[in-house]
């Protein structure tokens, strides 16, 4: 039987371009925790967070496929093995949070379609805590894959 394995190489200079750039993004996340802090008073501030949750999903998106299309490339010539399966690993993160996302927000909008949100606004707020924690501990990880392309790039370590 033959085996086909795929590798990933890390265009590390334009992953970490994407990082910098993508400012609203995080301002967004940050703001969206900084909410979580707060209990909703008004059935507009529940719209609103709602809005906020669901532009949060979309940039999210729009960032991971940015990561996939230009930050990693597919069976490149030269490659670590431990940079490839690292990177394979984040890629798969990707699915896995825009999937928690995702949920959230559909699970957020419903509560505020039945008039609840303001009731199980902490429930909403822990969940959203957890994917945050998530995201942070993915995001550092992709940090410390750039830096060991770079590394790597360069020869440092050698």
């Amino acid at each position: 039987m033959l085996l086909q394995s795929k590798t990933r190489a890390i265009n590390s200079a334009f992953l970490e371009e994407i990082k910098q750039l993508n400012r609203d993004l995080w301002d967004l996340v940050e703001d969206v925790a900084v909410a979580c802090n707060y209990r909703l008073k008004t059935a507009e501030g529940c719209t609103f967070f709602c809005i906020r949750m669901t532009r949060l999903r979309d940039q999210l998106a729009t960032h991971f496929s940015l990561e996939e299309a230009f930050g990693y490339f597919d069976d490149p010539v030269d490659l670590a093995p431990r940079l490839s399966d690292t990177a394979e690993r984040l890629l798969q993160e990707h699915k896995s949070l825009q999937h928690r996302i995702s949920e959230l927000v559909a699970f957020t909008w419903a509560l505020h379609n039945r008039g609840t949100l303001q009731v199980a606004f902490a429930q909403v707020a822990k969940e959203f805590d957890g994917f945050h924690k998530e995201l942070k501990r993915h995001e550092r990880r992709e940090q410390l894959l750039i830096l060991q392309a770079y590394d790597d790039d360069i020869g440092v370590g050698d």
